[in-house]
C-alpha cells in the first residue's frame, strides 16, 4: 500500500510538471534525492559523493576547544548582491546562521482550521512514515522541543557546498525535518538566495526564499508567488529515466528579529496562494 501511494505521487508530478534537464538547462534545480522511502539522514553521503567530497562528522558543539560550530551557510555574505548586504544584518542573526549548531530552539505551531484535516492525513500517510516533513500537527507535539543537527558537506577542496540540518523531536528522535541548506543563485537573478531541498524517494521539495534585511537590522527570507524559474516552492520527481519538476503555490515567509528583551525570535508563516495554512513560532538561544 505504501509503495503505492509513493508511485502515485510521482506519476501525479509527473503530470503536472513539465520535463528538465538537471545536468544543464535547469541544474539549478539539481539537488538530493533518497534512494529509499525512509529519507532521514541517508541522502548525505550521495550528495557528498556527487561533490567528490566529505560530510563533516563533528558532533554539534559549544566548546570553544573544538572550533566554530558549524552553520547553515558558511558566511551570510555570500547571500550579498544587490537589494542585500549582510552586514547590516543583527549580528545574532549572522551567528545563528553561521553557527547554527550552537543555538538551541524552542518551537510553537498553530494550523488553520481549513487546512489541519489535509495536514493530519498527509502526516499520517506520509510525513511521519517517511520522516520527512514531518510538520507537527499539534502544538503538544513539539512540546519536548525538538534537537537540532548540523553536518557540513564538503567538496572536494574542502569548501562547504551544502549543509544539512536535521531536526528531530524529542524524546522520540522521530525526524521532523531532514534538509540541504545553500546559497544558490537562480539563472538571470540579480543575487542568491538561500536554497533549501527536502530530500525524497526519487525526488525532492525545494524552495529558494528571497532574502531581505529590514531597517532594524532583522532577516526576511520570502518565496513570493512568480512563474517557473523565480523564487518560490518546486516539487522535482525522477521517474521512467527522466527529470521532471512544477512549481507549487506554497509560499512561505521567515521574519527573524530580537524582541525587546533582546531574544532572538523567528515568525514562520505557510500559505497556499494567499491563505496561510499554518504558523510557527521560534525562539531560539545562544548555547552558552
Amino acid at each position: 500500500m505504501n509503495h503505492l501511494l509513493d508511485l502515485g505521487s510521482r506519476k501525479f508530478w509527473r503530470l503536472v510538471g513539465k520535463p528538465v534537464d538537471l545536468a544543464t538547462h535547469h541544474s539549478w534545480l539539481r539537488a538530493p534525492m533518497s534512494h529509499s522511502s525512509t529519507v532521514g539522514d541517508g541522502w548525505l553521503a550521495a550528495e557528498a559523493a556527487h561533490h567528490g567530497g566529505t560530510v563533516d562528522d563533528a558532533p554539534a558543539t559549544t566548546d570553544p576547544s573544538a572550533g566554530p560550530a558549524p552553520g547553515l551557510l558558511p558566511a551570510m555574505t555570500v547571500l550579498d548582491g544587490p537589494g542585500f548586504d549582510a552586514a547590516r544584518l543583527d549580528p545574532q542573526i549572522r551567528d545563528f546562521y553561521e553557527h547554527t549548531a550552537a543555538w538551541h530552539m524552542e518551537v510553537w505551531t498553530g494550523w488553520s482550521p481549513l487546512f489541519w484535516p489535509a495536514g493530519e492525513l498527509i502526516a499520517r500517510l506520509f510525513a511521519r512514515r517517511v520522516e520527512q516533513l514531518s510538520l507537527p500537527m499539534r502544538p503538544l507535539d513539539v512540546a519536548h522541543g525538538m534537537d537540532s543537527r548540523v553536518r557540513v558537506i564538503r567538496d572536494r577542496d574542502g569548501e562547504q557546498v551544502g549543509a544539512a540540518w536535521l531536526r528531530t523531536l524529542k524524546p522520540s528522535g522521530r525526524y521532523v525535518f531532514s534538509g540541504c541548506y545553500s546559497a544558490r543563485r537562480i539563472p538571470g537573478a540579480a543575487r542568491p538566495s538561500v536554497h533549501v531541498a527536502f530530500p525524497l524517494e526519487s525526488g525532492n521539495v525545494q524552495v529558494f526564499l528571497r532574502p531581505a534585511v529590514t531597517d532594524e537590522g532583522g532577516l526576511v527570507l520570502e518565496s513570493p508567488p512568480g512563474r517557473f524559474g523565480q523564487d518560490g516552492a518546486y516539487v522535482v520527481v525522477h521517474d521512467g529515466g527522466r527529470d521532471f519538476a512544477a512549481r507549487v503555490p506554497l509560499h512561505e515567509t521567515f521574519r527573524l528579529y530580537r524582541d525587546p528583551y533582546g531574544v532572538l525570535r523567528t515568525d514562520h508563516e505557510l500559505r497556499m496562494w494567499r491563505t496561510w495554512m499554518m504558523r510557527l513560532h521560534y525562539k531560539m538561544e545562544h548555547a552558552r
